[in-house]
């Protein structure tokens, strides 16, 4: 499996490239168009979905012209679809830009698995921080979005997050995997669940 990280997105949040044997997904394309497509013909894979831990303007900035140069289906989780063509619920009137995005192709649900090139990808509902944030969980590999970070977790005053359900979903879910998951998450730098469990004051399970 290929993982490649572009980290200078909005806020520096992190897009993530991945890649099977040919074909590949982009997770959470927030950053500079540009940079994703030179990454992309590098790295010679075919784009076939953009998945979306959340609907936040710096992590889906430049999914409308990904989805245009790649032809790649944008799947986002049910709950936060409504967000994409929303400035508000997407969070970009907070930085005065009132972007709107065209709808997704795919709804996903918590439990789903996409099947690509060798790779299955799950996805984990983990509401709190959006009511439809997500992680995608492949292999020993978990793209955790804003709702983990290394020693820390997301933000929950955008107007529609819940701390209640976050520590639910990182305690009740994220917590149940095995310590070797490797964490990639929408901000910063990677870590485990393992090191998660030990070091984050916000873990309690």
């Amino acid at each position: 499996m290929i993982i490649k990280r572009i980290s200078t997105g909005m806020l520096g949040s992190n897009c993530y490239i991945i890649g099977g044997r040919t074909e590949g997904i982009v997770i959470d394309p927030g950053v500079r168009i540009n940079e994703i497509v030179d990454e992309i013909n590098k790295l010679d894979l075919k784009i076939k979905y953009i998945l979306l831990t959340h609907s936040h303007i710096d992590h889906i900035l430049s999914v409308d012209k990904l989805r245009q140069t790649t032809g790649a289906k944008v799947g986002v989780h049910e709950l936060d679809a409504s967000a994409l063509d929303n400035e508000r619920l997407n969070s970009s009137q907070t930085f005065g830009l009132n972007y709107k995005f065209e709808p997704a192709d795919i709804l996903l649900k918590d439990g789903d698995i996409i099947e690509l090139d060798g790779l299955e990808i799950e996805v984990i509902h983990t509401p709190g921080h959006t009511p439809g944030g997500i992680c995608i969980k492949i292999d020993k590999c978990l793209f955790s979005g804003d709702t983990l970070f290394r020693m820390s977790i997301g933000r929950t005053d955008f107007g529609n997050g819940d701390s209640d359900d976050l520590l639910r979903s990182i305690n009740g879910k994220l917590m149940k995997l095995d310590d070797s998951v490797i964490v990639y998450p929408g901000h910063g730098t990677m870590t485990t669940i393992g090191f998660e469990r030990i070091n984050n004051i916000y873990i309690t399970g």
